[in-house]
C-alpha cells in the first residue's frame, strides 16, 4: 500500500509540475522586445521536469516581484518555450529543457544548463541589466 501510495504521489506530483509551464515564446513579441532594448530571458522546459518547474518558478517570481535588492528588473521580458518544439529549440540552438539564455542589446549574454538556484539565476539577471 506504502509502495502505491508513494508512485501516485509521484505521478501527481509530476502532473502538477507540468500544468504550471506553457510557450509563451512568440517571434513577434521578441523582436519587438529588441528592438526596444529590452533584456530577454528564454527558458526551456519539458512536460514533467521537476528542474525546469523550479527554474520557471524563479523566474516568474523575478518577474513578478519586478526588482531584486532595489535592482529594478522592469526592462525585462520573459519567455518560455516546450524544448521539443523544434522551430524554437533550432532558433536558439537549445536542445536541452532547463536551458536560460539571456540577451541584452540583441546579443546573448548568457546561457545556462540545468540551473535553479536562486541566487545564481537572480545574479545572472542582474550582471545583465
Amino acid at each position: 500500500m506504502k509502495k502505491i501510495f508513494i508512485s501516485f504521489l509521484f505521478l501527481f506530483t509530476l502532473n502538477a509540475n507540468a500544468m504550471e509551464k506553457e510557450t509563451t515564446f512568440d517571434q513577434k513579441l521578441f523582436n519587438k522586445a529588441q528592438s526596444e532594448g529590452k533584456v530577454i530571458i528564454i527558458s526551456s522546459w519539458i512536460k514533467y521536469c521537476s528542474s525546469c518547474a523550479g527554474q520557471m518558478k524563479i523566474l516568474n517570481k523575478a518577474k513578478n516581484d519586478g526588482k531584486l535588492n532595489d535592482i529594478e528588473f522592469d526592462n525585462i521580458e520573459y519567455f518560455s518555450f516546450d524544448v521539443t518544439n523544434k522551430n524554437i529549440a533550432d532558433l536558439f540552438n537549445v536542445q536541452y529543457q532547463t536551458t536560460l539564455i539571456i540577451f541584452k542589446n540583441k546579443e546573448e549574454v548568457y546561457r545556462s544548463l540545468g540551473e535553479t538556484t536562486k541566487d545564481l539565476l537572480y545574479e545572472a539577471i542582474k550582471s545583465s541589466i
